[in-house]
């Protein structure tokens, strides 16, 4: 389908891309996935190319390029590759943790750290969830308690992404116990920090080379010069952040949903049974009509809320209208296409089967289908 929403700049940055996925990433893929965890050298590479960090301003080393269409290209490539997990270091680097330092650092903060984040020298982390709490951010426990030039950190973390190969972990903390929200701050804590440990590389069923670890904090002493913003300002910058991150999930959903159609066209116009190829049963020309024209109209719905988030107009509600539309299509549109694969579908050696173990995450992290439907809801009201 013909799409509005690039230019010349994006489409030179895909080639780009492109050739760095197919010569860094997608040979040593496999090898990953059985690692758990990308080589880090992998991710200075794409610093080296100009991948990483893009919205830095200059001052700091990066190229001031505040345009998410970048990373939009980014997500489409990985998923076009079928290497998401291997690549995700970046895009949660870029998508989710360097939103936090361009809005809420200050000076002495982006000077420290913004350069590492353009050169790759720094993978960035951000360390919400907890064993007790998830989407509820009111349910933090992790405390951090202002000790002179430092506070101290006691809890753990869970699920978190970059959890081992990152070098610096924006980490959510109560810094008051007596207010669920307000009580909430952002602490960016460094590695080799004492007190700090990373537990166990965790067991996931799909994105296996997109390293996810437990993170604990035992009387870790992190300087108050590491604090983001104000003491009890976490939550509004969380809130003030989600958005572009459930909105880069919606993206890669759409993404993931079309390589995954490709794929299955390709197959069975192939693929033959009683003397004719599967395109020819009228079922499979009708799932395949359906899909198409799903994937096509989120497509269009996606890049209109990428247009408007460029010009600064979609807030949390329509971001979550995206996540769960986009990521419930993935899930929908692989399921179906692993069906049309028959037997092959369920051999890994075939993209679609890799795909299928991948997608089931879509709809849980970022926020459930479920937490997304509550956001919703809350703001349409009861009928008068």
């Amino acid at each position: 389908m013909s799409r509005r929403l690039f230019d010349e700049t994006h489409d030179d940055f895909r080639q780009s891309f492109r050739a760095f996925v197919r010569a860094e990433i997608v040979p040593h893929h496999d090898r990953w996935e059985e690692a758990g965890r990308v080589d880090k050298e992998m991710f200075r590479a794409a610093g080296d190319q100009g991948f990483l960090g893009m919205a830095v301003p200059e001052a700091y080393g990066g190229l001031g390029a505040d345009d998410f269409r970048f990373h939009v290209v980014i997500i489409e490539e990985l998923q076009r590759a079928n290497v998401i997990g291997s690549g995700m270091c970046i895009t949660l680097h870029n998508d989710v943790v360097l939103p936090y330092l361009l809005g809420a650092a200050d000076e002495e903060q982006k000077r420290r750290w913004l350069p590492g984040f353009v050169s790759g020298e720094t993978m960035g982390a951000i360390a919400m969830t907890e064993p007790g709490a998830g989407s509820d951010l009111a349910a933090v426990r992790t405390s951090a308690v202002r000790d002179g030039d430092d506070y101290v950190v006691n809890g753990a973390k869970t699920f978190i992404t970059n959890g081992l190969n990152s070098d610096l972990v924006l980490t959510v903390v109560r810094t008051d116990p007596t207010e669920p929200h307000r009580g909430l701050s952002l602490l960016a804590v460094e590695d080799g920090t004492p007190g700090f440990e990373r537990g166990r590389h965790l067991d996931k069923i799909g994105l296996r080379s997109q390293d996810t670890a437990e993170l604990s904090f035992s009387d870790a002493r992190v300087p108050a010069a590491n604090l983001l913003g104000e003491p009890g300002s976490g939550f509004g910058t969380l809130m003030a952040n989600l958005a572009q991150e459930r909105l880069s999930l919606a993206v890669s959903g759409v993404a993931a949903a079309r390589v995954a159609l490709d794929w299955t066209l390709d197959y069975c116009r192939e693929r033959e049974a009683f003397g004719q190829p599967l395109t020819g049963f009228q079922n499979t020309k009708f799932v395949l009509a359906e899909l198409s024209t799903a994937v096509d109209v989120t497509q269009v719905y996606v890049d209109d809320l990428v247009e408007r988030h460029l010009r600064g107009e979609i807030d949390g509600v329509d971001a979550a209208k995206g996540k769960w539309w986009a990521t419930e299509l993935q899930k929908r549109v692989v399921d179906q296409c692993l069906q049309l694969h028959g037997g092959y579908g369920f051999m890994r050696e075939y993209p679609i089967a890799r795909a299928y173990l991948d997608t089931r995450i879509q709809t849980i992290y970022g926020g459930t289908t479920e937490i997304m439907k509550e956001i919703i809801g809350r703001t349409l009201g009861a009928a008068s």
